[in-house]
């Protein structure tokens, strides 16, 4: 089986999708010609056509308002915001015209778009071209919302994202672009070598919306996490000795509550890890769910590890981060508790 990065996981994605539906078209900033900032879209445009994949001005509004068009009129639009920092001012068109159209034409038209965004740090890219939103597009009925966490999964979420009905805010880890990653963030980028990457299908595969997947099992502490704090929490684990159940939620909309809920209750304990700012980040909408699902079988307070609730430190980006030792120290405090 091939392996690839997950750029090259998503490329991929899009190729398979282009090729098999001709409504499928991909644009936005530097996309087209340049194959995007990160080579996310590269070939697409010698492969599709300038009408299949295309530059467009600088202006996230429209882009994104374009998208929901082209989809009311019947296409299928995958666009690329090029930080996910980058998305205010496409906000408005998200939240109060791409998540309503089904309900308010009581189904007459749906939004099939796909909003693809890198999103969260390591990449020293300071306040701007760091952030971790997520919870941003949760809080809005009629948005699904996807972060994956290796190249398998993102290519066949992806495939998904762009065959579903309804628009899909697709959140693209930096920090898992161009290579695996060990939960170190002291590892060098340079240290990634081929034979480590992901193993990714050739051709049409989908991983469905909605279904998480345990990552690791274990029967004395529950670890809730998504995209880059996968690895981080894997790795936590490991170290620590702890014999953790890790669930990667892939979906954070919908989201697998029954996979959430089965381990809780199993294991008694709960910890949710995310890269975003403490308060109203996702995983207050964890604990809380866990708290109302899980109360009688939990056997400590339901624990979190995330980002400061300050804007985004570039001076210090690597503490800033919810690392496997802060990670490892929450475990053992609900441990103990």
């Amino acid at each position: 089986m091939p392996r690839k990065t997950m750029i090259e996981a998503i490329r991929d994605a899009m190729d398979v999708a282009m090729e098999r539906d001709e409504k499928v078209v991909v644009f936005g900033e530097d996309v087209g010609f340049f194959g995007g900032v990160f080579r996310c879209t590269q070939g697409l445009q010698q492969k599709y056509g300038k009408n299949r994949c295309f530059d467009t001005p600088i202006s996230e509004s429209g882009i994104v308002g374009t998208a929901i068009g082209m989809a009311a009129y019947g296409l299928r639009p995958c666009v690329e915001i090029q930080f996910a920092d980058y998305m205010y001012p496409a906000y408005d068109q998200l939240t109060q015209e791409a998540a309503r159209i089904r309900y308010r034409s009581n189904g007459d038209f749906t939004c099939p778009i796909v909003v693809r965004m890198p999103t969260g740090g390591g990449i020293f890219g300071g306040q701007t071209h760091s952030q971790s939103p997520e919870a941003l597009f949760t809080h809005v009925s009629g948005l699904k919302t996807v972060v994956p966490s290796n190249p398998y999964d993102a290519k066949g979420l992806l495939i998904a994202a762009i065959e579903d009905p309804d628009p899909v805010i697709f959140l693209e880890p930096k920090r898992l672009y161009n290579g695996p990653f060990d939960g170190h963030y002291e590892r060098p980028v340079t240290s990634w070598s081929k034979h480590e990457l992901g193993e990714v299908p050739d051709g049409h595969y989908i991983v469905p919306l909605g279904q998480a997947i345990l990552r690791r099992t274990g029967a004395a502490i529950t670890v809730l996490a998504y995209g880059t704090m996968v690895h981080v929490a894997l790795a936590a684990a490991e170290e620590m000795g702890i014999d953790a159940e890790v669930i990667d939620l892939r979906t954070l909309l919908p989201l697998d509550l029954d996979a959430i809920v089965t381990s809780v209750k199993k294991t008694g304990r709960c910890v949710v890890v995310h890269e975003a700012t403490l308060t109203s980040g996702f995983g207050a909408e964890l604990a809380a769910l866990v708290q109302e699902h899980c109360f009688y079988h939990l056997e400590a307070p339901v624990a979190r590890v995330t980002g400061w609730d300050t804007p985004y430190p570039h001076a210090q980006e690597w503490d800033y981060f919810p690392g496997p030792a802060r990670v490892g120290r929450a475990l053992v405090e609900t441990m103990e508790a």
